[in-house]
This record gives structure tokens, sequence and C-alpha cells, in this order.
């Protein structure tokens, strides 16, 4: 063997080493006292993840918009053991972040792993969109997550190995119609956090993109449509409460928590979603006839009545979406504070 032979190997020996060491290292991380902020943490799958880090003896801070909705939730959290402190944000409102921030370093000293989970879903046609939904949309999606890593980095790099959690959406790899603004900003959010996971890998920050298909979290009750609201929601919810087409949020959240400890650059959750964004990376033009033929088959545009925001539940119709079709995410909404404290919208 000649000395270059003999270079090589034994370079390739201290690769497998370390990246052995270091596997060995994130299969022993634990949510036992750190401390993990979630936005979006009230509801849904930031409450689910919430439940879970709680369950392994973390310190959970869950930022939410809604006063009675954060304080459900962390009385929730409190009744299983967990310690959790609720922080009202406003999250169109990067002072109110910063704040926030400050709060949660106030009373736990330190973060450990931030989740940027919330979003808003805002479904309908092109022709009902205003700039200012897409404003709206890149405010939640891509500045919140932005400010609230610009202000934690200098915090997590002087920790060192800490997470930082980005869900974004399989509409973040491929755009869907319908969902123009939601795909628009969730794109600018997957490239954000592959530019941030490269750059601060050497400080050990390590941030993992997750990619959901349909979950069954229960959020379709609160997101926003326009132009045949009915419509609309039917094809939706639908989508969401397929069991062999959307994931469960419980389990969901473990894979995204597991991701999370070994530190993985990139999940994507769901076969569908999975074999969507192969089929878009060998067959771009494809996929993009494909949407356009989908986009067809959607509700056409309305009147001026389709300008109209209306959550899910104001757009719901018994005759187009009857309850027995929507019963897993129905049942999701109620498990996970989606609804009202008597099951209200």
């Amino acid at each position: 063997m000649n000395r270059k032979s003999s270079l090589a190997l034994a370079a390739g020996a201290l690769a497998l080493a370390g990246w052995g060491l270091r596997k060995a290292a994130e299969r022993q991380y634990s949510f036992a006292g750190k401390v993990v902020l979630i936005t979006g943490g009230s509801r849904g799958l930031g409450l689910v993840l919430a439940r879970q880090v709680c369950a392994e003896g973390g310190l959970v801070a869950i930022l939410a918009r809604d006063v009675e909705e954060l304080r459900r939730a962390h009385d929730e959290l409190v009744q299983l053991r967990g310690e959790a402190v609720a922080v009202p944000c406003d999250l169109l409102d990067a002072a109110q972040i910063k704040e926030a921030v400050r709060t949660v370093l106030g009373r736990f000293g330190k973060i450990d792993v931030l989740i940027n989970n919330a979003g808003i879903i805002e479904v309908g046609p092109l022709e009902h969109m205003q700039p200012e939904d897409f404003e709206r949309a890149m405010q939640v999606h891509l500045w919140a997550p932005f400010t609230l890593m610009w202000e934690l980095i200098p915090h997590l790099r002087a920790r060192g190995g800490s997470r930082i959690i980005n869900i974004t959406s399989i509409g973040g790899k491929i755009a869907i119609p319908h969902l123009a603004a939601y795909c628009a900003s969730k794109f600018a959010l997957v490239g954000l956090s592959e530019a941030m996971r490269a750059e601060l890998a050497r400080d050990r920050i390590y941030v993992t993109t997750v990619v959901p298909g349909m979950m069954r979290t229960g959020s379709h009750i609160n997101a926003r449509f326009k132009g045949k609201h009915a419509q609309e929601f039917a094809w939706f919810a639908l989508g969401n409460a397929l069991p062999f087409v959307s994931m469960n949020a419980e389990r969901a959240a473990t894979k995204i928590l597991d991701a999370c400890r070994r530190g993985q650059p990139e999940i994507t959750l769901t076969v569908p979603a999975r074999a969507a964004v192969i089929k878009n990376a060998l067959f771009p033009n494809l996929v993009a006839h494909g949407m356009t033929f989908v986009n067809w088959l959607l509700p056409a545009s309305s009147d001026q009545s389709g300008d109209e925001i209306r959550s899910g539940a104001q757009s719901r119709s018994s005759k187009l979406t009857p309850e027995w079709l929507t019963s897993l995410s129905d049942s999701a909404s109620r498990r996970n504070n989606e609804t009202g404290p008597n099951g209200t919208h």
C-alpha cells in the first residue's frame, strides 16, 4: 500500500470514527431539563410537541396570540406535571417576538431548542387573494422564524449543541394550487432553514427542516378560506382527514422530536409527501403539468363574496363535508385545543 492510499485510509477511518461519536452523542440527547420554545404552542401540532417534551421532563415556553387558548394549553401542561410558561405574542409584530424571547430567558435563564411551528393557512383561488394575504403569510412563515433565530443565535452559539426545528410543509417543496401565499412563504422558510443549517453547523447548532404532508392536527377548522368557501373547505378538510393520506399528529410529533434529537438536517413526513418530493425532483415538468390539471379540478372563483376570509368552522357545509368523513380530524380538533372549552369553534 503506497503512502497516498495509507493517508486516504487513515482519513476515512478518522471521519468514520468522528461520525460514530457524533451519532452516539445524538442518541444520548434528551429533552429532560432542556428549555424548548415553541411558537404556535397553544394548539394543534405545537401543543402535541409541548406535551411530549413535558413528558420527557423538558421545560416548555409556548408562544401564541390567543390568550385564552394559551391559558387552556398552559393549564393542561401543568396538570400533566410539566413545567411551562405561556407567553402571549403576535408573530406579526417583531417587537413582541423580541420581548417574548427576553421573557423566556428571564424565566428559565436559557433556551436549548427553538421550534418554529406557528403557521397560517389561507386556501382559495388566486383571483380572491390580495397582496396583504402574501405579506401576512411571509411575516408568519419567514420573518417571524428569522427574527427568533436571529435573536437566539448568539445565545445558542454560546451554549453549543442547541437545536432549531423549522416546521415547513410539502407546500414548501411543491407549489399547490389554491395555496399560493402559503406555498410562497413556506418555500422561503425551506430556503432560510437550509441556509441556516449549513452556516450554523460549525457552531454545533443543529437545524432541522421538517417537511410535513397532510397531518391530522385538527387545524382545518381554524384554516382560512376564500372563494367558494364550502367547496374549498371540503377538499382541504377531506385531505387532512383521510387516514392513508394524512398522519396522526402524535406520531408526527414523535418523529419530529426524534429528528431533533439526532440533529437530522431534514425529515419529510408521510409516504405520499416523500413520494411527491422524489417525483418532483426527477420529473419536475410532469409534476408541473399535473398541478395544472389539479387546478382544473378545484373550485372556480366566486363573486365578490369570495373575497371574504372565513374560518374552516364558518365555511363548513354538512352536505359537502359530513362529520363522518372528517371524524378523525374533528376529534383531533377537540383533543388539541383547536376548539373552545366546550368543543365550540
